[in-house]
């Protein structure tokens, strides 16, 4: 192999691993790996009913929240 091949390789794999590690980087940072409860939640509801009931109840805790901050909006005469 000639010497500029190996620089060039080199080169694109420097690049390559900047790429990965400023991905990485962004994704800690915008919070990609924050979901703690994702692979408790996929252990313990591991059937299809059981998920099913975590998805509804899930989206009750979010429709209870929006409502919560809805009332918080309204000024009390």
């Amino acid at each position: 192999m000639s010497a500029s091949v190996i620089a060039m390789m080199l080169g694109v794999s420097t690049l390559l691993g900047a790429l990965g590690l400023v991905a990485l980087l962004w994704g800690l940072r915008t919070g990609q790996f924050d979901d703690t409860s994702k692979f408790l939640d996929g252990a313990r509801f591991d059937g299809e009913d059981e998920l099913k009931d975590a998805v509804m109840m899930e989206e009750k805790r979010k429709k209870a929240l929006q409502k919560r901050r809805k009332d918080k909006r309204v000024m009390p005469d």
